[in-house]
């Protein structure tokens, strides 16, 4: 076998074309290509930047899932490089080779996975690195791992420019890592307002008299970090404070990943096989978060997490973790509530209170889907990182155009 897998989304190879008679090349490196916040900001980016200013491929140091499909903008090519755990040297060398095969104008790394990527593209003659910064690691999730800092500030030279989603990341990178205010910038996720949207009829309809049911859900990939187990805790104690509506009550918890049996295994031990709905990763989130009458994000750590964007913009009440970037997109007793992660029955007192309450749940969505529409449109996102990548071209590329 070759040492990388290749999938081509178009039949034309757009990339055998040279720098001069076609738009420059960006190669987007992750870890794994898989169904994730991260992952939906790049594929949209992708989608929706022009064709005649930008080419994309993306290079997946593991492997890559069937989010793939979501990448449609004709002519990118994907990449896995299929990198063991570990150091894994000759996955410099394989992606040395690559980039200098494509000839890129700028390589994009996003996460730590990625960040030390930078200085193999540099010597690949790759003349722009872009790093993004979009959530830290449950095992760090305030982001003072000393080994971990240190890399990102050795690579300073060889970075130029560090992106953050959020203000607290972007702080973070300044104050706690020490990266110089002129290498980073604050570039916020955004959200296709046109898909996610509320439905036609806001009012809830979980009251004993409609029949409807009262349903909690959220969207996330199956991991440590994102507390799922912490949540369907949350869910038990709220029924224990709703005996007299358990029948009402319901659990979705939408995404896959390396955690999804032993969940599964937490449901079924709880006796919640029939409340509780776990449908894998789906391609419909949009439609499915129309069918919430509550969005709960109990993360450990986050950036600015994209599914909380695209709940608020389906006009859903939130009750999310008072961690990282989440507390400038949620304004507490405004758009939903914020909590202690570990808080559980915090998280399942604030449900009651919208079950009781349900025009609090519609005032607290219709102000959440006007803060999202105001500062985290996807035309802005957009907007910003043509800008990015435009001015480092306009800077390091002039003399070569």
């Amino acid at each position: 076998m070759h040492w990388f897998q290749q999938k081509r989304t178009d039949l034309t190879n757009t990339l055998s074309l040279s720098p001069e008679s076609s738009p420059r090349l960006v190669v987007h490196l992750v870890y794994r290509l898989d169904f994730g916040g991260l992952e939906t900001v790049l594929a949209e980016c992708i989608n929706r930047m022009p064709p005649d200013r930008y080419r994309h491929a993306i290079v997946c140091l593991t492997d890559y899932t069937a989010f793939s499909e979501k990448v449609t903008q004709p002519g990118v090519e994907i990449f896995a490089l299929g990198k063991q755990p570990g150091l894994s040297l000759g996955t410099h060398w394989q992606l040395w080779k690559l980039l200098r095969r494509l000839k890129p104008a700028i390589l994009h790394t996003y996460n730590l996975t990625a960040i030390e990527y930078a200085f193999t593209a540099t010597l690949a003659g790759v003349p722009i690195r872009v790093h993004a910064e979009h959530g830290r690691d449950l095992g760090d999730p305030e982001g003072k791992n000393a080994k971990h800092n240190l890399l990102r500030r050795l690579l300073i030279p060889f970075i130029d420019r560090y992106v953050a989603v959020s203000r607290d990341l972007q702080c973070w990178l300044q104050d706690v890592v020490g990266i110089p205010v002129s290498k980073h910038c604050l570039i916020h996720n955004g959200v296709d307002m046109r898909q996610f949207h509320p439905d036609a009829i806001p009012m809830p309809t979980w009251t004993t008299e409609a029949g409807g049911f009262f349903v909690v859900g959220t969207v996330g990939r199956i991991q440590d970090i994102k507390n799922h187990a912490g949540l369907v805790r949350a869910f038990m104690k709220l029924q224990i404070m709703l005996p007299e509506h358990r029948d009402l009550l319901r659990l979705v918890i939408i995404g896959g990943g390396p955690l999804m049996s032993a969940l599964k295994e937490q449901v079924a031990a709880a006796g919640l096989t029939e409340q509780v709905w776990l449908p894998g990763a789906r391609s419909d989130v949009a439609m499915l978060m129309r069918r919430l009458s509550i969005f709960v994000l109990p993360s450990f750590a986050e950036g600015t997490p994209v599914t909380l964007l695209e709940a608020m913009a389906s006009g859903l009440p939130v009750v999310a973790s008072n961690v990282g970037g989440i507390p400038e997109v949620v304004k507490d007793g405004e758009s939903g509530f914020l909590v202690t992660p570990t808080d559980e029955n915090a998280i399942a007192s604030l449900l009651v209170k919208y079950f009781r309450q349900p025009s609090l749940a519609v005032v607290h969505g219709a102000v959440g889907r006007t803060l999202i529409e105001k500062n985290y449109s996807i035309d802005a996102m957009l907007d910003a990182y043509l800008n990015l990548y435009d001015t480092l071209c306009d800077k390091k590329l002039s003399n070569n155009s």
